[in-house]
């Protein structure tokens, strides 16, 4: 390996050794990157890799709220200003028991390359709290939202840093947000927020928008092999907006999806979450806050299989779509087995970084990563920011068909990328080098700083 970019990659490994999904996520993009920092010395000279490891700022705030008993208590709220080289800071903010530091890293350090892929004009970031929302009222959720906008409201605007929402954080959370921001400024910049609700600025398909740009995606994979979507079986893990984004759209294509998943283990359809009633039933479970899929199993009559997770079915195509690290080696060897052809990431680095080597070692797989596969929630994101903007809103049928066309260039440029540098079809390597071209070109041009 070249050697400035092992030391970068070392001294990661050294000083975040308690932040693990932080240095898994700087390993695998870093170490595609090797023929592009030896073509470009420049890199090397300005010292862009170990700026573009370190956050431009981050930090952290005190977030205290009331409960409903009338008692107070206290969360650690973040914000990680990752990379704004390419355009205001954007990435969302994700309340769950387990995140920290090293989390909210992890999800910006992937954002910066997702969002350059898109071709919009976005830097990377990401943000959230240790807040635990499932069990709370409305008016719990309500109070923790304005008590982390009072801290946050001074360092995000439109034009600066604009949070969207994440695991634990949908249109109920960014509403509350958004009430408390406008109240602090007396300003309406909608602009500030995305994943707003359609009546104050919010744009149209942007809950199914991840889960579209998924299945966009996927469809170019495809037609690389000369195959079409229609009649495929997909196993996909997850069961919230992602899924059904999928769900719907593979669903509109003449695909299907089989499997469901949740903490309490997954649901096997074999006939597909494909009529409406199902399809529709997914969001009555999300906001319901039982967090089953078991409850899926019990209304339509399908196998429920409890603590497990949906690696061993065997599909044309899987798709981890919940959390990361979900694919440990021993689910990656039970894909494998499987004859599975196409590994399709959707969640954030769903996959280990033992298990993706080994998938990618596999010569009759093609492995697609999660920062191009799941890019199209962010795209829509920023479609939404443009119609902020412009005191525009476009039609259901206009932003699907600009988020195909966003999703269609950046396959076409991830597998160019890796073309260019040797490395032939290469999707995960591809999409590490077309993400960081352009983040590293505009660094050079800007100076040091």
């Amino acid at each position: 390996m070249n050697k400035y970019l092992a030391s970068v990659i070392e001294n990661v490994k050294k000083k975040h050794a308690n932040e693990p999904e932080f240095v898994q996520t700087v390993e695998e993009v870093l170490s595609s990157l090797e023929p592009v920092v030896e073509n470009h010395p420049e890199y090397e000279k300005f010292d862009i890799l170990n700026r573009i490891v370190e956050p431009e700022r981050m930090f952290t705030f005190r977030v205290v709220w009331e409960d409903d008993k009338g008692e107070y208590h206290t969360n650690i709220g973040y914000r990680c200003q990752f990379n704004g080289a390419i355009g205001p800071y954007k990435g969302g903010l994700r309340f769950q028991p387990n995140v920290y530091p090293g989390i909210i890293k992890f999800l910006g350090f992937e954002q910066i390359f997702k969002n350059a892929l898109t071709g919009l004009p976005i830097g990377g970031g990401k943000g959230g709290s240790d807040f635990d929302p499932s069990g709370k009222s409305d008016a719990e959720i309500m109070r923790f939202c304005q008590s982390y906008m009072q801290a946050l409201y001074r360092y995000i605007g439109p034009d600066i840093d604009v949070p969207a929402g994440d695991m634990g954080v949908g249109g109920r959370e960014i509403g509350f947000l958004y009430g408390e921001y406008r109240r602090l400024k007396g300003v309406f910049e909608n602009g500030v927020l995305t994943g707003k609700g359609f009546s104050y600025g919010g744009s149209l398909i942007r809950p199914e928008a991840t889960g579209y740009g998924a299945v966009y995606y996927l469809e170019n994979v495809l037609k690389h092999d000369n195959l079409d979507i229609k009649g495929k079986t997909i196993a996909a893990s997850g069961f919230g907006n992602v899924r059904w984004g999928i769900c719907k759209k593979a669903a509109e294509l003449g695909a299907k999806v089989v499997t469901l998943s949740g903490p309490d283990g997954y649901v096997y359809d074999p006939d597909g979450v494909v009529t409406p009633e199902k399809i529709d039933y997914l969001v009555e479970m999300r906001v319901s806050g039982r967090n089953r899929v078991k409850d899926y199993a019990d209304k339509f009559g399908v196998e429920f299989h409890a603590g497990e997770k949906p690696w061993g079915v065997k599909a044309d195509i899987v798709m981890p779509s919940a959390m990361q690290n979900d694919v440990h080696m021993e689910q990656a060897k039970q894909i494998v087995d499987n004859g599975v052809r196409y590994y399709i990431e959707v969640a954030n680095m769903p996959t280990t970084n033992e298990a993706l080597k080994y998938l990618l070692e596999q010569k009759n797989m093609v492995v697609a990563p999660s920062k191009a596969v799941n890019a199209g929630g962010v795209s829509v994101s920023a479609l939404e920011m443009s119609q902020n903007s412009e005191r525009l809103v476009w039609t259901e049928e206009e932003v699907d068909a600009r988020l195909k066309n966003i999703m269609d260039t950046i396959y076409k440029n991830s597998v160019d990328a890796a073309e260019r540098n040797g490395l032939g079809y290469n999707l995960v390597a591809g999409a590490n080098i077309a993400g960081f071209e352009r983040v590293a070109t505009a660094m050079v041009e800007q100076g040091v700083f």
